[in-house]
């Protein structure tokens, strides 16, 4: 009895359902393990080393010892935390009320008003933090300078002083695009059965309490995918720090995220750098996990 051979037992598999649906991942699986999988084991491997390009020493845990010691961490976590608590719910509550007023609109209006709102998230950060840079120009030409000249108020150094700093940062992320939120809220939105509001209709409910008892209830799913990743987002932030204050000033802007890149690229301090970025993961995934046990205790899915 003539033994299969090599190539007709891959034959055989890729002939059957199981087969093919390998085949079709493989590409996918491929990029992850390539750029997902092998980078987080490197980080972790790198994070017990005091890890140069042509030779590491094993150092143990000295490098996580040496970040929970560091003040300067502690403050970048702060800072991230403090940044998180003010732009996210406010984004929430942005993107849904424009969402909100968006829904009655002819369906063209709609797409128009959606791509308006998306089309700043497809341009290049460093031209967007070019012009939030002009906005916050602590000289009379800056725009925001120029409102409160017209109320008296003196120029700020809206980026340039520890006190205004983070809340410039806050400013921007509040009326930078939140395009993708609104497009979610409203596909959320399209997505309610009409007969609710015709039932309610009956009732005599009024707008709020359709807002309050029919439309808040049904968004659970989708205000808890953007809340957590929303929260994950803001833990991550680096560009806007790093481009428009370098985490000045006196540190009052350093996120996790810029203190990270800063430890790796210019301190070359790259075992302490993978030791912060892991602290940081695992704090993502702790906060993941708590707004997923408190938020989603009443969320079908």
């Amino acid at each position: 009895m003539n033994q299969p051979t090599k190539r007709t037992f891959f034959k055989r598999r890729l002939e059957s359902d199981n087969g093919w649906g390998y085949a079709f991942i493989a590409v996918a699986l491929v990029v992850f393990a390539l750029f997902t999988a092998y980078p987080v084991a490197s980080a972790f491997i790198i994070s017990f080393q005091d890890y140069k390009p042509l030779g590491s020493a094993f150092t143990g845990f000295d490098n996580y010892t040496e970040t929970f010691k560091d003040a300067l961490f502690w403050k970048s976590i702060r800072n991230t935390i403090v940044y998180t608590v003010l732009t996210v719910p406010v984004a929430l509550l942005l993107s849904f009320a424009v969402a909100i007023l968006i829904l009655p609109l002819k369906k063209w209006l709609q797409t128009t008003f959606k791509a308006v709102y998306y089309l700043p998230a497809v341009a290049s950060g460093v031209a967007l933090s070019v012009v939030w840079l002009w906005m916050f120009d602590p000289m009379e030409s800056g725009i925001f300078n120029r409102l409160l000249g017209l109320f008296g108020v003196h120029n700020q150094n809206w980026l340039g002083s520890s006190s205004t700093a983070m809340f410039s940062l806050v400013l921007m992320a509040w009326l930078s695009s939140h395009g993708t939120s609104i497009i979610i809220y409203l596909a959320a939105l399209l997505g309610i059965d009409t007969s609710y509001y015709e039932a309610a209709d009956l009732d005599g409910a009024t707008f709020l309490q359709k807002l309050r008892y029919i439309v808040v209830p049904c968004l659970k799913p989708t205000t808890l995918f953007l809340l957590v990743t929303g929260v994950i987002g803001s833990f991550q932030v680096f560009q806007n720090a790093y481009l428009m204050t370098g985490g000045g000033p006196d540190n009052a802007t350093t996120m996790v995220g810029l203190l990270i890149f800063n430890n790796a690229f210019k301190y070359f301090e790259f075992g302490k750098a993978a030791a912060q970025s892991l602290i940081l993961a695992a704090l993502i995934a702790v906060v993941a996990l708590i707004q997923f046990k408190f938020f989603g205790k009443e969320v079908e899915y």
